[in-house]
């Protein structure tokens, strides 16, 4: 069959079997392009998707007069490395050593955006654990390549912000604080959060509750008292992100609910429309440039979209003037936080470790298990006996009895030996134990998840590309 290979703009027809390897095929396109470079830089691409090495055309679907491109991709390494303690996965930080120059304010831009979290509900701290501060530079923490920074949050935040990540409505619910400064704080960190993910109905609900997609996210009130030197990024709003991460459904229920998010501008001046626009996300762009040429006919007159969001603009700075007095308390909490005086609140730590002195004086708790009852079994372990001297029998306990007998591990698996049992079936129990291999399901997922990134394809061809997957896998293990 005949196939296009593209490479730096210049094509070629290739006429090869159909179950040539793609390994072969980038030794053709190296030949041809006279690209020298490694088959492990040398990347070929096919709706969207990587094509591994080992795999031919025909198990993925390609057919005669496809088209796949030819890239080679870059030795760029990682200069740095975060540990979310939110999510318990590391993510790398791309770039030049000149990233080890900038300052610690633009590393957090660049976290905040491959992390999705906004930038007032986390911090980075060093593997020393120093807290990093926006107004230093890497280099004056002695950070060099590849060190590993972690990112911590809110205390009793950690269950509440992998809600929002997932959007799980009930999750959030339930982790919202019961002071209602931190209340509105938190809601509108899951908007912004649900803005990044295009969590349609968790952002529907925050909406509900009042959150108003065209307000910044804002700083924690624990730390009002600093706004004016705070991360400039907390100025964004959720329809910002929602513009920047090509989230349409997100922009199109923004909208519908309050059309002053049209123009909703950043501290660099950018509406939705521009931020698009930059980003080249074109169907959110065709979508906001309708929205703003668009006519509002009212009863006795008609107004573009552009006078009207002017006038509701006027009307809403009216109306917050009149409600905001001139007594009214900027500090609606009574906790303040000053850094480099008062003990961190920013360290991961879980919801329910924290509870009052009060509380623990009490309550009962029980004894924690030894991690060595979960991972390595043993013989049930008890208090001997010795009907000779009962009085010994007080005394003695287990190794590592600390509960009054009450500690045990769990006894080793055995079997029982038949009788008449042949030395095969000793090697079926051990396979049977150990199986070798991938499961069925395991391989179904697998092939699931290669086909998935074929983004560029239908959903029915990925599912028919996942098929053949797993149907190659599966005659190559007999």
């Amino acid at each position: 069959m005949r196939i296009f290979l593209c490479y730096d703009e210049s094509w070629e027809s290739f006429d090869i079997p159909a179950g040539q390897t793609v390994g072969a095929i980038k030794q053709m396109v190296k030949d041809s392009f006279l690209v020298h470079t490694s088959n492990d830089n040398l990347q070929l691409s096919y709706g969207g998707a990587a094509l591994h090495d080992c795999w031919a055309l025909c198990d993925v679907g390609i057919s005669s007069g496809s088209a796949i491109k030819c890239l080679v991709k870059s030795d760029q390494k990682p200069m740095l490395y975060v540990f979310n303690a939110v999510t318990g996965e590391t993510f790398p930080v791309m770039g030049s050593t000149c990233l080890l120059k900038m300052s610690v304010s633009q590393l957090k831009t660049h976290v905040s955006a491959q992390s999705g979290l906004p930038i007032s509900v986390f911090r980075l701290t060093t593997p020393a654990g120093v807290q990093l501060y926006d107004c230093n530079t890497l280099q004056d923490y002695a950070i060099g390549v590849g060190a590993i920074l972690r990112l911590d949050t809110w205390d009793g935040w950690v269950e509440y912000l992998q809600g929002c990540l997932l959007g799980h409505r009930v999750t959030v619910q339930s982790q919202i604080s019961q002071e209602k400064p931190v209340l509105r704080f938190q809601l509108r960190v899951a908007l912004y959060i649900a803005a990044s993910f295009g969590h349609l109905e968790l952002a529907d609900w925050l909406l509900e509750k009042g959150v108003h997609a065209d307000q910044p996210v804002g700083v924690h009130p624990y730390r009002q008292w600093c706004h004016q030197t705070a991360h400039p990024d907390t100025s964004r709003c959720p329809v910002h992100v929602a513009a920047e991460s090509s989230q349409l459904l997100i922009l199109k229920l923004f909208i519908t609910k309050n059309i002053l998010t049209l123009a909703c501008r950043d501290l660099a001046g950018r509406d939705p429309l521009r931020i698009a626009v930059q980003h080249g996300h074109r169907e959110c762009v065709r979508y906001l440039a309708e929205k703003l040429c668009s006519i509002i006919s009212l009863q006795n007159m008609s107004l573009s979209v552009r006078v009207y969001l002017q006038m509701k603009r006027w009307l809403r700075l009216v109306q917050q003037r009149m409600a905001s007095g001139p007594y009214q308390s900027t500090f609606p909490c009574k906790v303040l936080l000053v850094d480099g005086f008062t003990t961190p609140k920013m360290s991961s730590k879980p919801k329910r470790a924290r509870t009052k002195p009060s509380q623990l004086s009490t309550s009962k708790t029980l004894p924690r298990l030894h991690s060595k009852l979960l991972v390595k079994p043993a013989v049930f372990i008890t208090k001997m006996q010795n009907p000779k001297n009962p009085k010994q029998n007080q005394n003695v306990s287990a190794p590592g009895d600390v509960s009054d007998g009450l500690e045990f591990s769990l006894p080793p698996l055995t079997r029982q030996a038949f009788v008449g049992a042949s030395p095969s079936s000793d090697r079926f129990y051990t396979a049977a134990l150990h199986p070798k291999g991938p499961t069925p399901r395991e391989n179904a997922i697998h092939c699931l998840t290669m086909a998935s990134t074929f983004t560029e394809k239908s959903w029915s061809k990925q599912l028919s590309i996942a098929r053949t997957l797993a149907r190659k896998h599966i005659h190559s293990q007999v």
